[in-house]
């Protein structure tokens, strides 16, 4: 048997290249951290380094100042500001709160009839953009052409107006209905978990069916309607579509629109914008943290056990009948009103009231014009691209965020899902100015292109990918991976073959949508496009600043449709592939 020198094997070896000494792994992560503090922090920075500059113009240059804080906080005109802004989205978050909070107590605790059909109808008012829910409002509710003041006063003989829809309870109205389906959800969510055994002993005791609502529901809900609250007064103070289209008009202004104004006034104070901006970021800031503590504080009103209960709805007697109208009377303010004024508008010449005379002149024009709209093609194709590309990056950069604070004891990892929740707490409106701020002065040739429109989306709609993300991580057990580590599997092959497949239905839900969400964007779109990057929802504004009511109504009706299908092919494919987290 021939023997082999060990000393001489050792020696023939090759030594390792310095690339291959670097694990795959830690690239992967390095990288990741970098994209998420890059897309938090950096646009943050810059919008507060900006707002101490006077505004730019060809013959004179920006200055550092002060001023644009002293107006934004010293000013009477903005504590008028400040508590419009309060008074709106507190106004917005209590409407649509005991709205929703209502309709979830009628359907998950009595016997209210059509109640399970209601509950199936509950995604549709999700699916209408903001801007045409706040168009078909104004069609509805305006002093002088809405449909509702129109038909009331040729009923009554009378001039009087009924309805004014451009005021600030016009406002919280038509924004408190858009977010109420938001409070339903949710609600729900939380009294079907609530062991409905405490509300029968009451029952029992010989408490009202009210009496056990009020004090005992509701009591035992109250981390839920916390942070429901918390969440409907967040989207309010940062919503941009009713405070531009109903507030300005008439002089009502909110943070959201005077800092649109501020953009687009000669010269764009930007500085003053992001003043605004910074003060708005500091209210949603504190909202999110109000709601962070809470979700952490929620254990001592559990009332779900071990044991397993079967809720028995409370008779409501002929009141029931009540209710369902109640249900009938919500559908038909939330979905079929709006639609159908926004359908009847399509087929008009000109907007008219819906009488005999006016069905003879029914037409397809506006359908004609809309298909042939100049720019309407390319802004549906930048809505699907921007869509599909920013849901597409958010699942893959979240997955591996996800995989470093759920599965590994890296240091400080902590800071990373702060990093990656952070854009949460931008509305959206300040978000766009944000990255708007940065690549003005960070001139990197992306500016005016749909690619700055994406960062932006990436950034903002990333939070709720690192929600999905999470959910489906936490219930991947670490021995998956220790076993194909043992075994041979790199880092890479382990994450490839075994998370991402375990991870699927949580990354196909988030991806869903995120698409979703983002075919409805305005708020970031506003401050970022640019002649040949529109998107939809961009196209419907231009229509409404145009007058072009009718034709706006045309695009509409079809964007609702679109994405009505698109929702119901997202629910056929997460049974597909068993989503259960839509």
């Amino acid at each position: 048997m021939e023997i082999v020198d060990q000393r001489s094997v050792v020696l023939s070896e090759k030594p390792p290249l310095p690339w291959q000494r670097i694990d795959l792994k830690w690239i992967i992560i390095g990288l990741s951290v970098v994209v998420v503090a890059y897309l938090g922090l950096v646009p943050l920075g810059f919008l507060i380094w900006q707002s101490f500059f006077t505004p730019q113009t060809a013959a004179k240059a920006a200055q550092f100042t002060l001023g644009n804080y002293g107006t934004a906080y010293t000013s009477v005109e903005t504590l008028r500001l400040f508590l419009t802004s309060l008074k709106f989205s507190l106004g917005t978050a209590v409407f649509a709160f005991i709205t929703g909070t209502t309709l979830a107590w009628m359907n998950e605790r009595t016997n209210t009839p059509f109640k399970n059909l209601f509950f199936a109808l509950s995604i549709i008012p999700l699916i209408i953009p903001g801007i045409l829910f706040t168009v078909a409002w104004i069609l509805l509710a305006s002093p002088k052409i809405g449909l509702l003041n129109l038909a009331l006063q040729s009923w009554f003989q009378t001039d009087y107006v009924f309805f004014n829809v451009y005021s600030i309870w016009g406002m919280i109205w038509v924004e408190g209905l858009h977010y109420s389906p938001m409070a339903f959800l949710i609600m729900t969510a939380a009294f079907r978990s609530m062991d409905p055994s405490l509300e029968e002993s009451a029952l029992m005791s010989g408490a009202s069916v009210f009496q056990v609502a009020w004090h005992v529901t509701l009591k035992l809900a109250w981390p839920a309607i916390f942070a429901t609250l918390l969440i409907l007064f967040i989207r309010a103070i940062e919503s941009f579509e009713v405070p531009a289209l109903i507030g300005l008009p008439v002089g009502i202004h909110v943070f959201t629109s005077s800092i649109y104004q501020a953009i687009h006034q000669y010269p764009s104070n930007v500085g003053l914008a992001s003043a605004y901006a910074v003060t708005l970021l500091l209210i949603t800031t504190v909202a999110v943290y109000f709601q962070s503590r809470l979700s952490g504080k929620g254990s001592k009103y559990s009332t779900m056990t071990g044991k397993g209960f079967r809720p028995r709805p409370m008779d409501l007697g002929k009141w029931r009948y009540l209710t369902a109208g109640m249900f009938i009377l919500y559908f038909a303010m939330i979905v079929a009103l709006p639609f159908l004024v926004l359908l009847w508008s399509s087929f008009q010449k000109f907007y008219s009231v819906p009488s005999v005379d006016a069905l003879k002149t029914l037409t397809f024009d506006a359908y004609r014009f809309v298909l042939g709209y100049p720019t309407l093609i390319d802004s549906v194709w930048n809505s699907v691209v921007l869509a599909f590309a920013s849901a597409t990056l958010i699942m893959l950069l979240t997955s591996v965020i996800c995989w470093i604070v759920v599965k590994t004891k890296i240091p400080g990892r902590w800071l990373l899902d702060n990093l990656a929740s952070l854009p949460m707490v931008f509305p959206g409106l300040v978000l766009g100015l944000a990255v708007m701020v940065f690549y003005l002065n960070a001139d990197i040739g992306i500016y005016g292109t749909l690619w700055i429109m994406l960062l932006a989306y990436v950034t903002r709609f990333m939070p709720y990918g690192l929600r999905y993300c999470t959910t489906s991580m936490m219930q991947i057990h670490k021995e998956l991976e220790e076993s194909a580590s043992m075994s041979g599997a790199s880092w890479a092959t382990n994450f490839r073959r075994i998370i991402l497949p375990l991870l699927k239905p949580g990354l196909l839900a988030g991806w869903i949508y995120i698409v979703i969400v983002s075919i409805r964007e305005l708020s970031t779109s506003i401050l970022l496009y640019s002649p040949g990057t529109e998107v939809v929802s961009i196209v419907v504004w231009e229509l409404w600043e145009n007058g072009q009511y009718v034709e706006l109504s045309a695009l509409g009706v079809m964007f609702i449709v679109a994405l009505f299908a698109l929702v119901l092919f997202a629910q056929w494919l997460g049974r597909r592939f068993g989503v259960k987290e839509m």
